[in-house]
């Protein structure tokens, strides 16, 4: 099977190479190539890269650990979920090869994960044409305006859902569909007809209703399309830390953060203050932990740094959600905390390396 599918790529590029006008196509080509198969360029005397895909591994195993929430947005919200997320892998990997072909580069795997995380983190009723906008938004103000991947301050998919939230909030806060449950659920459906207007923080911000623990673990309940399965993130979550494709502090300082400021908050102020389980389960937060925090490009690289930059991740969420007009309180945390990521890691060395800075 592999031998084929060199082949056929290596008929591709002939086809390609032959065609001035289809020239433009090779960058798509060469980045299909280098995430489904191996094409190091390797010296042809020592030393040699012993695995020249790290990278790419990297993408795939983030793609593999998201595979579970996104089978869940389909059970859950039925097929259109597939086509929000056919949507935002068109015009975002589109967007990202126009720029990589104008810059005359490869396009990067990090967009095939954005692509994936991006609509994810929507509501099951976003219309179509603004799942586009958002991506484009955020491929080119988030990305490639830093100079592409690797580059970006921002977590790209927080970024568009960002912008959407404020371009368009009635469409992102106000419509949201009850899951379908039971059987094959929404594997049968295209979508629900019908429309509620209360995910478990809405009720919470709006009567103090509190909606079951096993309901929310599950993911039984209305919200965002991968958002909602807790015990489906975590597992994704964990297969990414035990791969050591993220770090383990990240998640476990935010959550813990979360718990424990929660606590605090709801023991003396109760009214404004959700108790602690329900604020981990709820929401965006055990996402956000497992694959928004843990985006080694955004966060901070020094192990001290990682625990500060999480902690007060935490508490920014728990505040937002409590004294804000906003129910959910995790992407304006990350976003934010992106942006002290840099200097958390300077003070952290200064500090770390107090001898040699000041010689």
């Amino acid at each position: 099977m592999r031998r084929l599918i060199e082949r056929l790529f290596l008929s591709a590029y002939r086809v390609v190479d032959r065609h001035k006008v289809m020239a433009p196509l090779r960058t798509a080509l060469q980045a299909l190539d280098s995430f489904f198969l191996r094409k190091p360029e390797l010296p042809l005397a020592p030393p040699h890269v012993r695995d020249p895909i790290d990278l790419k591994r990297f993408m795939i195993m983030v793609v593999v650990a998201l595979m579970p929430a996104t089978l869940a947005s389909i059970y859950f919200f039925g097929w259109r979920s597939l086509a929000v997320i056919m949507v935002s892998y068109v015009f975002g990997v589109g967007t990202e090869w126009l720029f990589a072909y104008a810059r005359k580069e490869e396009i990067h795997e990090g967009a095939f994960v954005t692509c994936l995380i991006f609509p994810l983190i929507l509501p099951p009723t976003i219309p179509l044409w603004m799942v586009a906008v958002g991506i484009v938004f955020a491929t080119v103000f988030a990305k490639e305006a830093f100079g592409g991947t690797g580059h970006n301050i921002f977590n790209v998919a927080m970024i568009g859902r960002l912008f959407l939230a404020v371009a368009f909030p009635v469409a992102m806060t106000t419509r949201w569909h009850p899951p379908f449950t039971g059987g094959l659920g929404g594997f049968r459906q295209w979508s629900s007809d019908v429309i509620t207007g209360a995910t478990p923080l809405i009720s919470y911000k709006a009567n103090h209703a509190l909606t079951g623990l096993r309901e929310l673990f599950l993911g039984t309940v209305p919200g965002s399309l991968g958002e909602t399965s807790a015990l489906l993130i975590l597992l994704g979550g964990l297969f990414l830390m035990f791969t050591k494709i993220a770090n383990w502090r990240l998640p476990v300082g935010y959550l813990g953060a979360v718990a424990v400021f929660s606590a605090i908050g709801s023991s003396l102020w109760p009214a404004k203050f959700a108790p602690p389980i329900f604020q981990l389960l709820a929401g965006g937060v055990m996402f956000g932990a497992m694959f928004m925090i843990t985006d080694p490009v955004t966060c901070c690289f020094t192990k001290a740094g990682k625990w500060i930059y999480a902690i007060a991740a935490g508490l920014i969420t728990v505040l937002i959600r409590a004294l804000s007009g906003y129910v959910e309180g995790v992407m304006f945390a990350i976003v934010f905390m992106n942006t002290f990521a840099p200097v958390i890691d300077h003070l952290v060395l200064t500090a770390k390396f107090k001898e040699t800075a000041s010689a």
